[in-house]
C-alpha cells in the first residue's frame, strides 16, 4: 500500500487569484471571517497587550451567562457600593441609592463604557471585584482566550490587565454565536441612565454611524494602551469581526477601522466551489468487482477567494492506495486540501462514491496471474 498524491487543478474552482494585503497601521490587529472561519489578517495577534475597554466584553460575557444560566434576569437589581460610585473615567453615574437592573448595566457598559456599572457587575456576581476577575481569567482559559489575564473587571489599568487581539476576536465571536438575543444592544446608540448625563449617552463605536453592516462591539483607550477597536459588521452572507489596538487618536481608530472592514469584504468574496458529492478524483481499488472508485467530497466547500486578480488554484488529493476491497459506499478513503494564496489552507475529508465488492474467485485468479506475469517479466529483462 503507497499513500499516494494527486495534484490536480480543479476545472469547477473559480480562476482566483491574491487578494491585495492590507498594512495596518495599528500595533496589533486580528480579521476574521465567521461565514468560512478564515483569519484574513494578522498581526500580532497572540501578543499580550493592555486592553483598555475592550477587556469589558469579558464583564459582559461572564454577565450573559449568568442570564443565560438563569443566575440573575433582566429585571434583577444590583446594589452600587461606594466603590463603584467612586470609579472615574466613563460611568453612568450611578449611586449608592440607585439599584440598576441588569438591562440598565448592559447597556451601561456597552454604550457608556461605565467603569461603575462594570464594579457593579463584578461585585454582584462574585461579591468582589477581586474575586470577579479571577474568575474572569479562568473563564478565558476554559474558552481558549490563551493570552488574556485580568485584574479588574473595567479594563482600569493594571500590569496584570492583558489581553491579545486574538483572544479579544474569539470572545467577540462568542458574545455574537452564543448570546444572539442580547448581541443587538451593541449596536443601539444611545443610553442615559436616569437622565444624569446626556454628554455621556452616546455609543463609541464610530463604525455604527458609518453604515456597511457595523452592528459592534466596544472600543477602548488608554495612554497605555493607545486607542483599540473590537468590530464586526455583516454584509449579504457573511460576518467579519475586526480588532485592533495602538491607535494614536480617536479619529486614526474610526479610519483604520473603516478601512479594515471595507477591506475583509471588497478583496475576498465567498464561493462554494464544490458540491457535497461531487466528484474530484478517482483510486484504484485492489481485488474489487470494479479497477477504482470516484473520490467525492464529503460536505459543501466554501471558501474565500481574492475578489481581483485572475490565477489558478491548486488542490491535492491524497490517499493510502490501492485501496483494499471491499468498499462501503461512503467510507472516508482520502483528503482534498485546497491551497489559496497567503489563506490558510482548507482540507476535506474524500469518500468512496460508490461501494465495491471484493472480486470473485475468478477475478481474484486473473489478478493473480496478471502481477505474477508482471512480475515475471521484469525479472526477465536483460541487465543494461
Amino acid at each position: 500500500m503507497l499513500f499516494k498524491r494527486l495534484l490536480c487543478l480543479l476545472v469547477m474552482l473559480p480562476l482566483i487569484g491574491q487578494a491585495q494585503a492590507f498594512e495596518t497601521r495599528a500595533q496589533a490587529a486580528w480579521v476574521y471571517d465567521m461565514a468560512t472561519e478564515t483569519v484574513l489578517m494578522d498581526k500580532n495577534a497572540d501578543v499580550s497587550l493592555p486592553p483598555a475597554s475592550m477587556s469589558k466584553l469579558m464583564t459582559l460575557n461572564m454577565l450573559f451567562e449568568a442570564l443565560r444560566d438563569g443566575r440573575v434576569t433582566m429585571d434583577t437589581e444590583f446594589s452600587v457600593s461606594a466603590r463603584a460610585q467612586a470609579m472615574g473615567g466613563s460611568t453612568m453615574f450611578l449611586n449608592q441609592r440607585d439599584r440598576p437592573t441588569t438591562r440598565d448595566l448592559i447597556k451601561g457598559i456597552i454604550i457608556n463604557s461605565g467603569n461603575d456599572a462594570c464594579v457593579v457587575v463584578a461585585e454582584g456576581l462574585s461579591g468582589t471585584e477581586e474575586a470577579f476577575s479571577h474568575q474572569m481569567t479562568e473563564r478565558a482559559k476554559a474558552l481558549g482566550m490563551n493570552n488574556s489575564t485580568f485584574a479588574n473587571s473595567s479594563g482600569w489599568p493594571d500590569p496584570a490587565q492583558r489581553m491579545s487581539m486574538r483572544d479579544l476576536g474569539i470572545l467577540a465571536k462568542r458574545l455574537i454565536e452564543e448570546f444572539p438575543d442580547l448581541y443587538p444592544i451593541f449596536a443601539e446608540t444611545e443610553f442615559n441612565y436616569a437622565d444624569r448625563a446626556a454628554a455621556n449617552r452616546h455609543n463609541r463605536n464610530p463604525l455604527l454611524k458609518l453604515g456597511g453592516g457595523a452592528d459592534g462591539l466596544k472600543t477602548g483607550h488608554t495612554s497605555e494602551a493607545g486607542y483599540g477597536l473590537v468590530g464586526s459588521a455583516k454584509q449579504g452572507d457573511r460576518r467579519v469581526i475586526f480588532v485592533i489596538t495602538g491607535m494614536t487618536s480617536e479619529e486614526a481608530r474610526a479610519e483604520e477601522a473603516d478601512r479594515m472592514m471595507n477591506w475583509a469584504f471588497r478583496q475576498f468574496v465567498m464561493k462554494t466551489v464544490i458540491k457535497a458529492g461531487q466528484r474530484v478524483a478517482s483510486a484504484d481499488v485492489w481485488l474489487g468487482s470494479a479497477p477504482e472508485v470516484g473520490l467525492v467530497a464529503a460536505e459543501d466547500i466554501t471558501m474565500l477567494v481574492p475578489a481581483l486578480v485572475q490565477d489558478g488554484v491548486k488542490a491535492e488529493v491524497s490517499y493510502t492506495g490501492p485501496l483494499k476491497a471491499p468498499l462501503a459506499a461512503g467510507a472516508e478513503v482520502g483528503t482534498l486540501t485546497i491551497s489559496v494564496p497567503d489563506l490558510p489552507q482548507r482540507e476535506v475529508p474524500l469518500l468512496a462514491e460508490n461501494g465495491v465488492t471484493a472480486a470473485g474467485f475468478l477475478q481474484r485468479l486473473e489478478k493473480a496471474a496478471l502481477v505474477l506475469q508482471k512480475r515475471f517479466l521484469t525479472d526477465a529483462e536483460p541487465a543494461t
